[in-house]
Formats: structure tokens, sequence, C-alpha cells
């Protein structure tokens, strides 16, 4: 069995804005030796067909781990949060996984109450950075490119880190 603190459950946001900032989701792979997707976040991630953003490179990484199967979701979480989010927390409880990838800040505390530990797509490059890996500082202004929304907050504590 892997190493429980080096496996992370993803949702959707994480993964577009990991790919528009870096072209890839190597950064992942470096980190974690297992990063679980939910059904549901694989299902939102392909929407909107082949040539959306980040599908192909979602595509090519064949080392994911995508669950097969939708969760059903506890009521509170199905009516709280969007199916990837909700899917994300019920699938990380669900595997005794402690850590999730969550952006959203409903998500993220709602993660937090379910006494999940919790990263984004920001604390990923940190992550990554304070490992060796190369993040351009580029990484923020091509996130925001292809429309994710970063908060000022968020982006200060990334230039300063």
């Amino acid at each position: 069995m892997p190493d429980q603190t080096k496996v992370v459950v993803i949702n959707t946001k994480p993964f577009i804005a990991l790919t528009a900032a870096t072209g890839n989701l190597d950064v992942l792979r470096c980190l974690y030796s297992r990063v679980i997707v939910p059904y549901e976040v694989a299902n939102k991630i392909r929407a909107g067909g082949r040539d959306a953003f980040g599908v192909e490179v979602f595509e090519q990484s064949f080392w994911l781990d995508i669950r097969p199967e939708p969760k059903v979701l506890m009521p509170y979480l199905q009516n709280t949060l969007d199916s990837g989010e909700a899917s994300v927390i019920k699938t990380a409880l669900q595997l005794g996984i402690n850590l999730v990838c969550i952006d959203e800040i409903l998500g993220r505390r709602t993660a937090r109450l379910s006494n999940l530990n919790v990263t984004g797509a920001i604390g990923v490059l940190l992550k990554a950075k304070s490992a060796g890996y190369r993040i351009s500082i580029d990484a923020i202004s091509r996130m925001r490119e292809h429309g994710i929304w970063l908060s000022q907050n968020v982006i200060n504590f990334a230039l300063t880190h």
C-alpha cells in the first residue's frame, strides 16, 4: 500500500489550473505516489470534448488513479457542494486518504470540517518549488489567461513564498 501521506484526491479546478500553469501534470506525479481522480471529476474534465483545454493532458496522464464508478453522496455534501468537490471529499473519507486538492472556498471549508487536510493548485506549485521543481513566475499569469480566478491575497502569498 502506498504511503498515505503521499496520496491526494484531486478536484477539477486544480487540474485545469496546474495544466495552465505548467502545461502538464508532471508536478503532481513528482510530488505524490498516487493521485486519485473521482469519477465525477474525470467526467467534468472530459465534458468539453477532446478539444477542451486540459483534456489531452488529462488523458495522457496514464498514471492517474481514475475511479471507475460514481459516488453515492451524502445528502449534506450533495446539497452543499458541486459533484466534483463532494466526490473528492467522499472518496478521501472512504479510502482513508487525509489530503484533498480543492481550490473552491466552500469545498475547502467542508473538507476541513470533515477533518481532511487541504491544498490547492497554488499549494501544489509552492510544494513543488520547495522540493526543487522549477516553477516559473509566469505560472500565475498562465493560470489567469485560462480563466483561473485567484484572489490578490493568494497571488501575493504565492509570490512571496
